[in-house]
């Protein structure tokens, strides 16, 4: 299967979780933040509600980043809307509320963001969270160049790929399989994604060899950013966009 490519150049530092460390994570507040800090592109998580509908959110439950309680898959839209994400970050986003995956693509398109969207199902929904986040990824990004879409499910990644077959795809890992080519080819991914520190030079010179470029998260460091960069990694995730630049 031929690997759908990006139509745009991978920059070197991606903002993790919307705006890293300066926003609450998942955020338009984040989103916003980074375009002011002239980043170009940004990764966030999207996780379905018990209406299916896709939200940015990184948990399965909901307590670590909002004052709302229990599991994202059991909780309705309604409920959804009315929660705050953003006090525990700092009084001055009091009120920032949970976007849709909607509310961040149009967003990231008004401001020029390149987008890493993450499928992040909830134990169970893997080839529904896959699909649905692919289905609606193309429908909002219609008429642009397309997001890369990533995750750590292989079961997420292949439902994606049959429900959107041209998009870019991104296969997820803490530390690369030794299988972790075959399976990269199996669902047809442009790139491989890993921890930074879990990634050895067998791995980088086999994807070069290959034409897959790696993304390593969560590299918070400019040193460790330019030994990565210069040990072969493209890019890297990052909550310190203040430090690190796509230069």
């Amino acid at each position: 299967m031929i690997r759908p490519r990006l139509g745009w150049a991978l920059p070197r530092v991606f903002a993790h979780r919307c705006g890293g460390a300066l926003a609450p994570e998942n955020t338009l507040a984040g989103l916003r933040i980074a375009a002011r800090m002239g980043v170009q592109a940004v990764e966030f998580d999207v996780m379905l509600s018990a209406d299916g509908s896709p939200w940015l959110l990184h948990d399965e439950a909901l307590e670590r980043t909002s004052n709302g309680f229990g599991r994202v898959c059991e909780t309705h839209d309604a409920s959804l809307r009315t929660l705050d994400v953003g006090a525990h970050q700092h009084p001055a986003f009091l009120g920032e509320p949970i976007p849709t995956l909607e509310s961040a693509a149009l967003l990231c398109r008004q401001l020029g963001l390149m987008v890493n969207v993450e499928i992040k199902p909830a134990v169970g929904f893997e080839a529904l969270t896959g699909e649905v986040v692919a289905r609606q990824v193309n429908e909002l990004w219609a008429g642009a160049e397309l997001p890369l879409v990533s995750s750590f499910s292989e079961e997420a990644l292949l439902a994606a790929r049959a429900a959107a077959p041209e998009l870019p795809l991104g296969a997820l890992y803490e530390a690369p399989p030794v299988d972790w080519l075959m399976r990269i080819n199996r669902v047809a991914a442009l790139s491989l994604h890993c921890d930074a520190e879990r990634l050895d030079d067998s791995v980088l010179g086999s994807a070069r060899a290959n034409g897959i470029p790696v993304l390593c998260y969560t590299v918070n460091e400019p040193l460790a950013a330019e030994a990565l960069f210069r040990r072969g990694v493209i890019a890297v995730f990052s909550d310190r966009i203040d430090c690190l630049r796509d230069s």
